[in-house]
């Protein structure tokens, strides 16, 4: 599994508070992500992908 943080981001930290295994805050006020997740991690990230208020997290399985 992958995972992108796209343009969309407003940089709420939503996504880091549910996962910060995998998604951390910029500099920029924006988030990124881990590019290859752990398989204990993937249903946090799917939350935290369910839950972006601007869907800006890509997930490819």
């Amino acid at each position: 599994m992958n995972a992108k943080v796209n343009e969309n981001c407003i940089g709420c930290g939503l996504c880091n508070s549910i996962c910060p295994q995998v998604f951390t805050m910029t500099d920029e006020g924006v988030a990124t992500a881990k590019t290859e997740i752990a398989t204990d991690l993937e249903d946090s990230v799917h939350q935290a992908a369910d839950s972006c208020p601007v869907d800006a997290i890509e997930v490819e399985e």
